[in-house]
C-alpha cells in the first residue's frame, strides 16, 4: 500500500517518503512535528528523521553514542537549531533507557515520529519504552528472517536481529 510512495532524501529504503505519506494520512502538524532517533550517526546518513528537519524544521533529539560518530552529528546540530544532539548508548532500562533520556531533554510524551536502528536490542527498547507514546515508530528488523518466525535478537543464541513478526507482535500490543 505504502509501497509506491518510497523516497529517499536521507533515507536507505525509501522511508523519507512513507513517513511523509504516514504524516499526511495521521493529519500531523508539519509545522509542529517532534522526530526521536538514536543511532543517529551524523544525523544525516540513512536518517529516518532528517528530512522532516530539514523540510519541516521538526524539533529533533538526536542520539549518537559513537564519540566521533558524535562529533559529525555536534557539526549537523549547529547548522540545524532545531535538533538536540545527545551522546549516549540508549539501553533497554536504567540511566541510559530511552524513556530517562527523553525525559532529561523535555521532549514531548506523545512525538510523532521515532526511530530505532542500533543493529540489535531494537525491539527491547522500544518495548521497555513506557512514559513516551510515538505515532509512528520505524524499527530496524533483519529481514532475512521469514514472516511467521518469531525471533528476538539474543548474540548469547547467535540470533542476530528482530524479526518482522516480533516487531509487528509488539506493535499490535502497543
Amino acid at each position: 500500500m505504502y509501497l509506491k510512495y518510497r523516497k529517499n532524501f536521507y533515507s536507505q529504503n525509501g522511508e523519507d517518503g512513507i513517513i511523509e505519506k504516514n504524516i499526511e494520512d495521521l493529519k500531523l502538524d508539519k509545522k509542529k512535528l517532534s522526530v526521536c532517533e538514536f543511532g543517529a550517526v551524523d544525523g544525516k546518513l540513512f536518517s529516518n528523521t532528517f528530512n522532516l528537519v530539514e523540510k519541516f524544521r521538526a524539533k529533533a533529539l538526536l542520539i549518537e553514542g559513537d564519540k566521533e560518530k558524535f562529533k559529525l552529528l555536534i557539526k549537523t546540530a549547529k547548522k540545524h537549531k532545531t535538533i538536540t544532539p545527545v551522546e549516549r548508548f540508549v539501553s533497554p532500562t536504567g540511566i541510559n533507557s530511552l524513556d530517562q533520556i527523553l525525559l532529561e531533554n523535555n521532549f514531548p510524551i506523545n512525538f510523532d515520529v521515532l526511530s530505532i536502528d542500533i543493529d540489535g536490542y531494537d525491539l527491547e527498547i522500544w518495548e521497555n519504552l513506557k512514559n513516551y507514546f510515538p505515532k509512528i515508530v520505524i524499527i530496524e528488523i533483519n529481514s532475512s528472517i521469514l514472516p511467521g518466525i518469531y525471533q528476538t535478537h539474543c548474540p548469547e543464541k547467535k540470533q542476530q536481529g528482530n524479526s518482522f513478526s516480533s516487531i509487528l507482535s509488539l506493535a499490535n500490543k502497543n
